[in-house]
């Protein structure tokens, strides 16, 4: 039977809990470095997420996933936001590598810009809105 992790528009929105996903240890202090660091469009996106913000669901911060970190995940949908600046220019080829790794884990992933985030915040957020409606929303038979 599904949970329902919570409403979004009055639809429910089912748990999408991804268990046991590899975790490389050695980028602990990584993370934590990041995360304190938090580039300003990461800090200005957690503000509207962080403690339950955002229709009342748990985000993490620069999790760690197999040998890569993320910049935010739920934990309970299975679900990566990643939102890309310029350390992600020149790229390509780690972040395609990257991206099908997380993929095969049974991850989600929503990616917005630095730019966005900072000039356009309103509609990237109604834009996660839409994207776990469309990929987690209970549908009644």
């Amino acid at each position: 039977m599904e949970q329902v992790l919570t409403f979004i528009n009055e639809i429910p929105i089912k748990r999408s809990f991804i268990e046991n996903l590899p975790y490389n240890i050695k980028l602990k202090s990584r993370a934590k470095s990041l995360r304190k660091a938090g580039n300003y469009a990461e800090v200005v996106f957690w503000q509207q997420v962080h403690k339950g913000k955002f229709h009342k669901i748990d985000f993490d911060r620069q999790r760690i996933i197999g040998n890569f970190i993320v910049d935010f995940y739920i934990k309970t949908l299975g679900l990566i936001i990643e939102i890309d600046g310029e350390s992600h220019d020149n790229k390509d080829d780690y972040d395609e590598k990257r991206e099908e790794y997380l993929l095969s884990q049974g991850l989600n992933i929503f990616k917005t810009s630095n730019f966005r985030v900072l000039h356009d915040l309103g509609n990237v957020m109604k834009e996660l809105e839409l994207f776990i409606i469309e990929n987690y929303a209970l549908i009644k038979a």
